[in-house]
């Protein structure tokens, strides 16, 4: 998207300027080139959105994650030095060819998202459910040994 496209057009959303400094940076910092294609789309990096909430009254993270199109069995979760990392592949129909798009807006390729879990959280207190390309991982806020505890003044 070129920056004079960027302002003349009314309607792009918080999204496609968030896009548009991507690209530029990511011009700029990549020894490989954007048209990794060979046709004039650019290949942007898959980064799956997400919503984390946290619930003090039950002591429970909820993180969501968009994962369009994708299904349970293309989706990994795994857990390494206090790191959740969602990671997975989406992957682009082979029943059409390169040929004939005038615009192809779908992401398509490797994708990871990681946070940082509290200390001392198993890996058996995590859970995560998938259903219609939402991907949903809950985990405890903090685990019985780190809250706080009231200490009597004698």
């Amino acid at each position: 998207m070129a920056l004079s496209t960027f302002f003349a057009e009314p309607f792009y959303s918080l999204a496609d300027f968030d896009r548009l400094f991507d690209e530029a940076f990511n011009a700029r910092t990549s020894a490989v080139s954007p048209r990794q294609q060979g046709d004039n789309s650019v290949s942007r990096p898959m980064r799956p959105r997400m919503d984390l909430h946290e619930d003090q009254e039950k002591n429970l993270v909820t993180a969501t994650f968009e994962l369009p199109g994708l299904s349970k069995e293309n989706v990994q979760i795994d857990v390494r030095d206090n790191i959740l990392t969602v990671s997975g592949e989406s992957t682009i129909s082979s029943e059409r060819d390169e040929k004939g798009y005038s615009v192809r807006e779908r992401r398509y390729g490797k994708f990871s998202r990681s946070l940082p879990i509290p200390q001392g959280i198993k890996p058996e207190e995590i859970k995560a459910s998938m259903e219609n390309g939402v991907l949903t991982v809950t985990f405890p806020r903090t685990t019985p040994e780190q809250a706080p505890k009231k200490i009597t003044i004698s």
